[in-house]
């Protein structure tokens, strides 16, 4: 299966192939960025398939990442990610991010308990908890930090995320210590792509979802920029 990955979602932009056959990205790209992922992403995902040495008929399969994440970074990804498999009639799935800082610790098989924390500001995070076998702790869901930290009650966590270093700083004095914190600005387009074969396109739609609404509504006849971040 060859399977393009599309993150947009935090600070970076990134697009990957994955050939499952040969268990490797054949091509990728990832370039760090707080804004501009509108203009940056086509001409890095062209870039991508040149040095894959496809077309975009050849795909299988086309992931992206649905949230936590920003509210215009999301939409950039996930519109390519859509127009790219209508327009190559193929089916196209959503990844959370949660799920794909997760990823390769999950995938080590290790024993203590995994929590994916991301920064949604105002002294909160999106996070979720998983054991080290990935069966779900606590589902995802936006929370205050202090709930998050509440989370020590499984025992030493390996930390992951974008706020995972928050998390490590302000860990409970009497709960034992992270066993590691691995502090990253967005996902690993790796396990972008294989999440992305992994799941069943009826399981897992190309869209985002939120667990809080937009801070920003309409004033009058004005449509405010919404600021906030999005999660599924």
């Amino acid at each position: 299966m060859l399977v393009l990955a599309i993150d947009t979602a935090l600070d970076a932009c990134a697009a990957g192939i994955l050939d499952t056959d040969e268990g490797r990205l054949i091509a990728q790209e990832t370039l760090p960025m707080k804004r501009g992922h509108a203009e940056t992403l086509m001409p890095l995902i062209a870039r991508v398939i040149e040095s894959a040495g496809i077309g975009f008929k050849a795909l299988d399969r086309i992931a992206a990442t649905t949230g936590p994440g920003s509210f215009t970074g999301l939409r950039v990804g996930l519109s390519a990610a859509r127009g790219i498999a209508l327009a190559a009639d193929k089916p196209v799935v959503g990844v959370t991010t949660l799920a794909a800082f997760a990823a390769p610790v999950i995938g080590e098989d290790r024993k203590p308990p995994v929590i994916s924390a991301i920064d949604a500001r105002h002294d909160q995070v999106y996070f979720q908890a998983m054991s080290g076998d990935g069966a779900a702790l606590i589902q995802p869901r936006v929370a205050p930090v202090a709930e998050a930290l509440a989370a020590s009650r499984f025992g030493a966590p390996h930390l992951v995320g974008n706020a995972a270093r928050l998390l490590a700083d302000r860990w409970p004095a009497h709960a034992p210590p992270p066993v590691a914190v691995d502090q990253q600005a967005a996902p690993d387009i790796v396990w972008v792509a294989w999440l992305g074969a992994a799941v069943s396109p009826d399981a897992a739609p190309p869209r985002p979802y939120y667990l809080r609404a937009p801070d920003a509504r309409p004033t009058g006849d004005t449509l405010l920029k919404p600021r906030t971040l999005a999660a599924s």
